[in-house]
């Protein structure tokens, strides 16, 4: 098994009779998820998706990485939120966090349309400079404000370094399968396209073409990153907590949010996990955090948290549950050498390994933090390859759609992420909006 949920530093925090209660929500959430009854069951194909997909389009997927790591240097994915989070992930994940100044065969690869920075967007640009460049837009409607602009800056790049004619082969976009303005732009320029599925939100589009180019340009075997899927969702196919640490670990987090926690913090002790935080943060806060309800998703990776939010984690508001996930073999062994002078005096580690230090820390810290008040549940993860990633991502979207049920919402929707781009809209000047920038302007100005 990939994952394991160790839940021993939860006693004292949740008790076994708990668990019992709260079994026919997960065998309710479990039906409304696998008979499609429930709220947002239009957005369910993530479900089967690992033994499901369309090995038609995900053989172009594996030709179209082998042509872009073929004719360019670099590689710009244009996209936000779950249109860029899963694949930054899965390259951190799986090669490293330093990926872009490794050795290695395949192109570079940078994220664009994720924010709307002036430096950070003049920055790429200067990084490509001399450079070969080919993009992957992904955006289901093309008309994102983020991605768009970042699409116009980046394109105008490209017909400025190569001609007109190279948006053809140097633009691969990821879209709606019918209909949208990227859709209608790569039709019209003769570009590849790959789908953004109807049936798979954002947030759980990772293992569909939004994420699986992306990751199989740096070099990554998308085919085992699906069996990873795929061996996830037999495992996690059957509805009995006791043989199902996916629908446990949903569980928990609706019993311990029931007694009062508010704040879900994920915990790391490599830093190849940063962005997988990120992805899990969008993840349970769009799919959970609706009707004033929800677990607050924060992260952080320790050691390096431990000397600043670890002080709010042992001693600040007992508000918190930590969820820790510890890989048992990294890919990595490193070993402190002596010092015969001793300077620092850490002579007692030498010829220890810094897995096992970091393995120490993060059992001294499990223990003084749930001596501190702070409940924990650790998942045990195997190791860093693709088959590891694809099945942990499988892990964490089942527990969220089981989750998300058991919590009474939609976990499917994201009413509450329109609110700031009408404002924004508004502000901007668009067409259609005139009424609302003068009522805007006059509460700024006030």
């Amino acid at each position: 098994m990939a994952i394991k949920l160790n839940d021993k530093f939860l006693n004292g925090f949740v008790g076994e009779h708990e668990l019992g209660a709260i079994e026919d929500s997960v065998k309710s959430a479990h039906a409304k998820l696998h008979n499609k009854t429930g709220l947002g069951s239009d957005f369910l194909g993530w479900v089967d998706l690992p033994v499901n997909y369309n090995r038609e389009e995900f053989d172009r997927i594996k030709a179209a990485a082998e042509k872009i790591k073929a004719s360019c240097d670099i590689l710009i994915v244009i996209g936000i939120g779950g249109s860029y989070l899963g694949a930054r992930a899965a390259i951190e994940f799986c090669k490293s966090p330093y990926y872009n100044n490794l050795k290695k065969d395949t192109p570079d690869i940078y994220f664009a349309g994720c924010n709307i920075s002036a430096q950070a967007t003049a920055e790429l640009l200067s990084i490509c400079e001399g450079k070969d460049v080919c993009l992957n837009v992904i955006s289901k409607s093309g008309t994102t404000t983020e991605p768009a602009i970042a699409f116009r800056i980046f394109r105008d790049m490209l017909i400025k370094k190569y001609g007109p004619d190279c948006i053809r082969d140097r633009v691969f976009i990821t879209t709606d399968r019918q209909r949208g303005t990227l859709k209608a732009f790569a039709d019209e320029m003769g570009c590849e396209t790959f789908v953004v599925p109807d049936d798979c939100g954002g947030r759980f589009s990772v293992l569909t073409a939004v994420g699986l180019l992306p990751i199989a340009v740096a070099g990554i075997d998308i085919d085992a990153m699906m069996q990873g899927a795929a061996d996830a969702r037999e495992a996690y196919s059957v509805c009995d907590l006791a043989a199902n640490d996916c629908y446990k670990y949903a569980a928990y987090r609706n019993i311990l949010h029931n007694k009062g926690k508010k704040t879900e913090i994920l915990v790391d002790y490599e830093p190849c996990m940063t962005m997988m935080n990120e992805w899990w943060k969008q993840l349970y806060g769009e799919s959970e955090g609706k009707d004033n309800k929800g677990l607050f998703p924060a992260s952080v990776v320790f050691t390096t948290d431990l000397h600043s939010l670890g002080q709010y984690i042992q001693d600040g508001e007992r508000l918190i549950f930590e969820t820790i996930l510890s890989i048992a073999d990294t890919g990595a062994v490193v070993t402190v050498p002596g010092d015969e002078a001793n300077v620092d005096g850490l002579n007692f580690l030498t010829g220890k390994t810094l897995e096992y230090v970091n393995a120490m820390a993060y059992k001294g810290a499990v223990i003084a933090h749930t001596d501190g008040g702070v409940p924990a549940m650790i998942l045990e993860l195997d190791s860093r390859t693709a088959y590891d990633f694809g099945y942990m991502v499988y892990f964490f979207e089942k527990a969220c759609g089981i989750s998300g049920y058991i919590l009474g919402v939609n976990p499917f929707n994201q009413p509450g992420v329109e609110a700031y781009k009408k404002n924004m809209f508004a502000l901007l000047g668009k067409p259609g909006y005139e009424d609302a920038k003068a009522e805007l302007e006059a509460r700024i100005a006030d």
